[in-house]
């Protein structure tokens, strides 16, 4: 099987990567396990996986996803198993493979980002409200308050002077928030309007979790600011942010201070990860908050 892996996803783990450089022979390996003819790579693709357009023996579509152990895709798969196509992508069964993941195929040219923002924000309200359910007494997700103290102390560590007052705010909207957690629900995690695409089963099914188990305000925090480069670009775009916050919390009935400081905290703390343009965007939502 000829098989190049997307550059966008080179680009974010290195030319170096030790996983990387097993793809290929691990892409083949799990098409000959699950018996599956490979149509085509999906192109730009993610930055922590790979997933290839196949058809199973019997000749159904399918799509199979290919992650690193860093991406933990059994992690992801749990959350899969749970969701059981409710709201989120359905697992396909199959024989276990090497960080491989069959799932039904969707639409990945066709995301939320294709409608109106006004329609786009309604739908995905609508999708990510099936995904908060109990993960069950004995589940092995990580939590919010868990996986923000990672970045917490990532992000006082790193912090440079010129954004120190928007990393102060954030930090202590953060410790304040993870003292409180209202709830215990499992969480999309990394859910936005490009992480909902569009399928046959559902005319749209979110994909690409980074499942944990906390509050669903934490959840709404980065759909809070999607479409950023809008929002910065309006001659309003600080009062549209806010409108947009109050408008997610009052549909999805959270609290909306709870939603303002971890758009926050998710805003500021993503901005040190991503490229300059990206990141000052980031920085500007922040500040109206």
């Amino acid at each position: 099987m000829g098989f190049e892996a997307p550059r966008r996803l080179v680009r974010a783990l290195g030319e170096g990567d030790a996983w990387l450089a097993r793809l290929p022979s691990i892409a083949e390996e799990a098409v000959d396990r699950l018996e599956l003819a490979v149509e085509r790579t999906v192109v730009p693709g993610g930055r922590s996986s790979c997933v290839l357009l196949v058809r199973r023996s019997d000749g159904t579509p399918a799509a199979l996803k290919l992650a690193p152990p860093s991406a933990a895709p059994e992690v992801e798969r749990a959350a899969l198993e749970l969701w059981d196509g409710w709201g989120a992508a359905r697992l396909l069964p199959a024989p276990p493979a090497e960080g491989a993941l069959l799932m039904e195929r969707l639409h990945p040219e066709v995301s939320l980002r294709s409608l109106p923002d006004g329609k786009a924000v309604l739908e995905a309200a609508g999708i990510v409200r099936r995904l908060w359910v109990e993960p069950g007494a004995e589940h092995g997700f990580e939590t919010v308050a868990e996986r923000t103290a990672r970045q917490a102390k990532s992000l006082r560590d790193t912090a440079e002077p010129a954004v120190e007052p928007l990393v102060t705010a954030a930090l202590a909207a953060r410790d304040e928030l993870a003292a409180s957690s209202p709830e215990s629900l499992l969480l999309h995690g990394n859910f936005r309007q490009g992480k909902v695409l569009a399928g046959d089963r559902a005319p749209w099914v979110a994909v690409g979790p980074d499942p944990l188990v906390g509050e669903r305000a934490y959840d709404l925090g980065r759909l809070a600011w999607d479409r950023v480069e809008d929002l910065v670009a309006a001659a309003a775009g600080a009062s549209a942010a806010r409108r947009r916050i109050n408008k997610l919390a009052d549909s999805l009935e959270v609290d909306a201070e709870r939603l303002r400081g971890w758009a926050l905290f998710r805003a500021v703390e993503s901005a040190r990860r991503v490229s300059t343009r990206e990141a000052e965007l980031r920085w500007e939502f922040a500040s109206w908050l």
